[in-house]
C-alpha cells in the first residue's frame, strides 16, 4: 500500500468585514511597509480607495499596480523591482487570479533574485525557492481560488506560454476572503470567474489521482457553486450568493491539488494565442471536454448530476449548457474573437500542456482538434 501525504494550512478569514482586519494583522505580526500587488484597472476603483483606508494607521503603503491580462514573467520581475524600491516587508495581493499569481512570486523573486521563469518548477535549471517575504491575500473575484493555492502560473514573456511555480512556500500566510469585495464585479466577470471555480471543482473530481479528501471538497464544491452562481450574477448585492461562490471558489482551488484535465489543457492555450480571460476559456470549453469524458467515468457523472440536480449522468452536459445561457456565457469561441486558423497553434499548446494528463480519459491530438470545432 501507498502512504499518501496531504496538507492544506492555509490559515482563512471568511466573512463580511475581513478586509478590514488587515493592517491590524501586518501591524501586529511587526511588518510596517507592506507592498500591494494589484492589477492596473482594480486600482482605480473605489473598492482599493476603501481598502486602503484600512491600512493607513502606522502602515507605509506602497502599491504595484502592474498587473493587466494574463500574468506574465514581465510583470513579476517589475513589481519586485517596486518591492525593492519601496524597501518593502510584506507583500498584500489583492484582485483576482492574475494579481495574486504574480503577488505571490513578486516576493520570491525580490528575496532570491533570477527572472520569474526560473523559478519555474520545469525549467532547466530551476531555482530554488528559499525564504520568501511575508504575503498576505485579498481575493476580489471568486474563480481561480488563487489565494488559497501553493502554485502561480507565470507567461514567458515572448511566446505567451504558461509555466507553473510550484512552491508551499508561496502560500499566502493569511488569507482575508471578504465577499462584500466582490459586490462591484460586472456580471460578465462573475459569470467568467464563477464558471473557473465550478470547472475547478468538476476536473478536480474527475481526475483519477487519489484523494479522497480533495473528492469530498471538490464535490461539495461544485454543489455549492450550482446553487450560488446564478444568483451571484443577476443579484450582485446578494450576500449568501456572492459568500458561496467565494467559498466555491476557494475550495476548487484546494481539491486542484489533486489536478485538473484536459478543460484546462485547452484553457491554457486559449490564454496563451488569444490573451483569452481564463475562465471564460474553461467556460467556452467545458462541455466539449465533458461529453468527451462520459463515457469513462459514468459514476462519477453521476454524483456530479446528483449534486447540482441534473438527474442521472448523462443530465450533467445539458445541465451546463443551460447554466451558461442563463448567466450570459459567449455561445463559442468565434463569439468571443478566436478565429479557426488558430486552431493548429491551439491544439500544439494544449497537447503539450501537463493538466490533460490527470484527464479521466486520454486525449490524443485529434481529440483537441475536436474539442475545439465543438466548442467554435
Amino acid at each position: 500500500m501507498r502512504i499518501e501525504h496531504f496538507s492544506f494550512p492555509t490559515a482563512i478569514h471568511f466573512g463580511g468585514g475581513a478586509r478590514k482586519l488587515v493592517g491590524v494583522h501586518l501591524r501586529d505580526h511587526g511588518f510596517r511597509r507592506p507592498l500591494i500587488v494589484t492589477d492596473r484597472a482594480l486600482a482605480t476603483l473605489p473598492v482599493m480607495k476603501e481598502f486602503m483606508s484600512h491600512l493607513q494607521t502606522g502602515l507605509d503603503v506602497g502599491i504595484f499596480e502592474g498587473v493587466f491580462g494574463n500574468p506574465t514573467a514581465a510583470q513579476v520581475n517589475a513589481g519586485a523591482a517596486a518591492f525593492k524600491a519601496h524597501r518593502a516587508d510584506c507583500v498584500i495581493g489583492f484582485g483576482g487570479g492574475a494579481a495574486l499569481d504574480v503577488a505571490k512570486v513578486v516576493g520570491v523573486v525580490a528575496a532570491n533574485e533570477g527572472d520569474a521563469i526560473e523559478y519555474a518548477w520545469d525549467h532547466p535549471k530551476a531555482r530554488k525557492i528559499e525564504e520568501v517575504p511575508y504575503f498576505v491575500a485579498v481575493p476580489t473575484t471568486s474563480g481561480t481560488g488563487s489565494e488559497v493555492g501553493r502554485s502561480a502560473v507565470v507567461s514567458e514573456n515572448d511566446s505567451g506560454v504558461k509555466r507553473v511555480i510550484f512552491s508551499p512556500r508561496i502560500l499566502a500566510r493569511h488569507v482575508f476572503a471578504d465577499p462584500e469585495v466582490t459586490f462591484a464585479l460586472p456580471a460578465a466577470v462573475t459569470a467568467a470567474t464563477g464558471m473557473d471555480a465550478l470547472t475547478h471543482n468538476v476536473e478536480s473530481y474527475l481526475s483519477p489521482a487519489y484523494h479522497p479528501l480533495c473528492d469530498g471538497i471538490a464535490l461539495e464544491g461544485t454543489r455549492i457553486a450550482a446553487r450560488a452562481l446564478v444568483t451571484a450574477v443577476k443579484e450582485p448585492g446578494n450576500y449568501k450568493a456572492r459568500a458561496d461562490m467565494m467559498m466555491a471558489s476557494m475550495m476548487g482551488a484546494i481539491a486542484f491539488q489533486k489536478d485538473l484535465g484536459a478543460v484546462h489543457s485547452c484553457a491554457h492555450a486559449l490564454g496563451a494565442v488569444c490573451d483569452l480571460h481564463h475562465g471564460l476559456a474553461n467556460a467556452l470549453m467545458i462541455e466539449p471536454v465533458m461529453q468527451f469524458n462520459l463515457e469513462a467515468v459514468p459514476a462519477k457523472f453521476a454524483d456530479l448530476a446528483h449534486v447540482v440536480g441534473a438527474g442521472g449522468a448523462a443530465g450533467f452536459v445539458p445541465w451546463l449548457k443551460a447554466l451558461k445561457q442563463e448567466i450570459g456565457i459567449a455561445p463559442g469561441l468565434g463569439a468571443v474573437g478566436v478565429r479557426r486558423e488558430q486552431f493548429g497553434r491551439l491544439v500544439e499548446l494544449a497537447e503539450k500542456d501537463l493538466c490533460h494528463q490527470t484527464n479521466p480519459r486520454p486525449v490524443q491530438r485529434a481529440d483537441f482538434e475536436r474539442f475545439f470545432e465543438a466548442a467554435y
